[in-house]
Order: structure tokens, then C-alpha cells, then sequence
């Protein structure tokens, strides 16, 4: 959400978030109540200044470069996002971070020169509350952000840097370093008496903790080349090993594996009531498909399921639709996929009816769901795959309808 729909500054949408505008609402309120309004005021004030002026610092050395660049304002944090129109050298990056920082820095210098406050005597610095805000939200906060650790601008600058060396790797070590250069730094601060308190490294420490987590995730997902294909080698690692892989983000190992576990140890009771919990989970699903299981996993499990086979989710229909059709129970498998169609209209379970009657001779039936499938239009990739790869619409790929059927999928794209 943003308190500043539409703006824009010299060309850069800037979106100033409702946490931004706390931020700022809450130096006013605490100074005010420490006796100190005037000084919460204008250190509000120039924090919002600077805090923009440095975004800007970004966007324009980003815009430099070629690269369109946008600004947020949200709490604790400002952000200057920009996406390159071409490969950037280490130097260019460089700069973009040290851009922000130095505006702040330099720009604050001027307005204190402007003020008549020389920025390295204290005490004319403490003089007023205007000199000390602006003292403080302009070269001290520069600074700061100067720190050679990550989010922070020093960490990208060095980070930048150390990619000569750790070329690919760099984000990495940067990662690492600034958990542990963060960590120390807060017990020691912890510990001693500083004027900086310990909230303002916990801040970055659970940034870099959170960067570290996305870091991981983002090179699983290089490993594995999707999303997909992640979830399918963890799951297919629990059939085959016994153990689960590591699942993407949100992603757990299917209830039919779980089930799996508990009927090997005996306890049929809690398999199935662990698979008809699923299908009473109205969630949108959070597994895949135990494709890895046997045949003769996935028949003992069908045979924990009460008669009439359990109905609810959509998703977990569809699935035990499939074990059905796989376990070649045709008759059962497209009646309860034609069931589940009729609660919930879907392309993949007319596809499983489709499959069924074509399993059992009955090709015009077959081809019928098929167009029904087509119509549902909720995943025509799926149907134009299961007409390409499913063996039991062999006999029809080459008739005019199913052609033709065929022809409008690859044109719907």
C-alpha cells in the first residue's frame, strides 16, 4: 500500500509507504515526550529529506547507466530498485551505492554550511535543534550507511569489489561477513555503555538473515531449473530414500507420503486419517503429486480410503483421480474424476474422464471430455500435453476432431 499513489520526482515513481510516514510520526512523538518537541520536529523533517535525497542519489546514478530505477520510502529503510537494459560492470555498480551515501553526506555538508555550522565542532552542532538534526539525518547517517556490511551501501561497494576476486561467489562470502560482523558488533554494544543502541543492529542482522534465506532458495532454484522440478526431486526423494528433500518455500512432502510412513509402522488408523484431513483442507495445495511412489504403495493406500471414496478439496481429488487411473482402475477412476468435474469444472479432471474412456474402448465418450476439458480452459498446457504423452489417447491423436482440437490449443498458446 502507498500513502503517495502516482507520484513521481524528476521522473522517478516514489512510493512512500504507510511505514515511512510512522517512522517519522514516531521521532516527533518520542522527542516530544522527552521535552525535546522542537528537535523531534526537525529531525523527522530531515530525516524524510535526506532519506529521499539519498534514494535519488540512486535512481540517478541508475538512470546513467541506461537502467529505468523507481524509489520506496518504508520504515527503517529507503529503496532505490532499478533494472538494468544491459550487463553492469563492477565499477557501475559500484557507484549506484555509492551514489546514495554520498548525496546524503555532501548534501548535508552544504546545508550546514548554509546553517553557518561547521560539521566536526560539537558543540555548535548541539546549539540548536535544527543543526543537530540535520547534522545527524545528512553526514552521520551518510556514514552509516557507509559500513562495510550488508544491506547497506558499504556492503554492496565492497561486495562489488570482492566480485574480481570470488567472481559468482561474492554475494555469498558479503552475506556470511556481515552476519558475523553484525553479530559481534551487538553484543558488544550489548554489553558496553555506546550511544548507539542495540535496535539499531537487529535491524540489519535479521535483513542479512532473511538475504541469507532468499540466497539458499535462489540456488536451489538454480540447481533445479524451476520451481516444479525442485518440489519433484524432494518428493522424489522421499519415496526412494525414505527421507524427504529440501522442499521449496511453503512446499511440504505430499499427505500421501506421510500416509506412507504411518501404514509401514503400523498405524493404518492415522494414515487415513491423515489423507481424509487433506481432502477436508479447503487450503490451496502446498504438494505435488507422489508420482515417485510403487504401484503397490499407492494400492495400499487407496485401500485405507473409505467407500464412497472421499470427496472435498479439489486438488486432492484430482490427485487420487490420477493414482486410480495410474493403478489402471479405470471404471472407478472416471466415474470419480466425472464426480469431481461436476463439483468443480476443471480441465485436468475432465482429462482423467477423457483417459478412462479411451482406456475402455469408448473413443467418442473419450474425445466428448476431451472437448470438455477444452472448454473448463483451466489449464489447456496440461491438456496439451496429456493428448501429446498419455498412452491411452494414442488411438486418437490422429483423428480430425482431436487434430483439430489440437490445432486450437497450440493457436490459445
Amino acid at each position: 500500500m502507498s500513502t503517495t499513489p502516482g507520484l513521481r520526482i524528476f521522473g522517478f515513481p516514489v512510493d512512500v509507504r504507510p511505514g515511512f510516514v510512522v517512522l517519522l510520526g514516531l521521532f516527533v512523538v518520542l522527542y516530544s515526550g522527552q521535552g525535546q518537541g522542537e528537535f523531534g520536529i526537525w529531525l523527522a523533517g530531515s530525516v524524510g529529506v535526506f532519506t529521499l535525497c539519498h534514494e535519488l542519489g540512486h535512481a540517478f546514478a541508475a538512470r546513467a547507466t541506461g537502467a529505468e530505477a523507481s524509489i520506496a520510502l518504508d520504515f527503517l529503510a529507503g529503496y532505490a530498485s532499478f533494472e538494468p537494459t544491459r550487463p553492469l560492470k563492477r565499477w557501475e555498480r559500484a557507484g549506484i551505492s555509492l551514489a546514495g551515501p554520498a548525496t546524503q553526506i555532501l548534501l548535508g555538508i552544504g546545508v550546514l554550511a548554509v546553517m553557518r555550522v561547521n560539521p566536526f565542532d560539537s558543540h555548535v552542532i548541539h546549539g540548536t535543534a535544527s543543526s543537530l538534526a540535520v547534522w545527524f539525518a545528512g553526514p552521520v547517517l551518510g556514514l552509516i550507511n557507509l559500513a562495510p556490511i550488508l544491506p547497506l551501501d558499504g556492503g554492496n561497494i565492497l561486495m562489488a569489489g570482492l566480485d574480481l576476486f570470488l567472481p559468482g561467489r561474492s554475494r555469498t562470502v558479503m552475506i556470511y561477513f556481515s552476519i558475523v560482523v553484525t553479530a559481534i558488533a551487538l553484543v558488544v554494544v550489548s554489553r558496553g555503555n555506546y550511544p548507539i543502541s542495540p535496535l539499531f543492529l537487529i535491524f540489519p542482522l535479521v535483513v542479512q538473515l532473511q538475504m541469507l534465506q532468499h540466497r539458499k532458495t535462489q540456488q536451489s532454484l538454480d540447481e533445479h531449473g524451476s520451481w516444479q522440478q525442485w518440489a519433484n526431486s524432494a518428493e522424489r526423494d522421499a519415496w526412494t530414500i525414505g527421507r524427504p528433500g529440501a522442499f521449496p518455500p511453503g512446499m511440504v512432502a505430499s499427505p500421501w507420503f506421510r500416509a506412507a510412513e504411518q501404514a509401514r509402522n503400523g498405524r493404518y488408523e492415522d494414515a487415513r486419517n491423515l489423507m481424509l484431513a487433506d481432502f477436508a483442507n479447503p487450503q490451496q495445495p502446498n504438494w505435488i503429486p507422489p508420482d515417485a511412489a510403487s504401484d503397490r504403495e499407492l494400492e495400499a493406500l487407496v485401500g485405507l480410503l473409505p467407500k464412497p471414496l472421499p470427496t472435498g478439496n479439489p486438488y486432492s481429488e484430482y490427485v487420487l483421480a490420477s493414482v486410480l487411473t495410474r493403478l489402471r482402475q479405470f471404471e472407478p477412476a472416471g466415474r470419480y474424476a466425472a464426480e469431481s468435474y461436476g463439483r468443480n469444472a476443471g480441465t485436468m479432471p475432465a482429462v482423467i474422464v477423457a483417459q478412462c474412456a479411451a482406456a475402455l474402448g469408448d473413443d467418442e465418450l473419450a474425445v466428448g471430455w476431451l472437448r470438455a476439458a477444452y472448454s473448463a480452459g483451466t489449464n489447456l498446457a496440461g491438456l496439451a500435453d496429456a493428448i501429446d504423452r498419455r498412452t491411452e489417447f494414442a488411438q486418437l491423436r490422429y483423428r480430425a476432431d482431436v487434430v483439430g482440437l489440437r490445432r486450437d490449443l497450440a493457436a490459445a498458446g
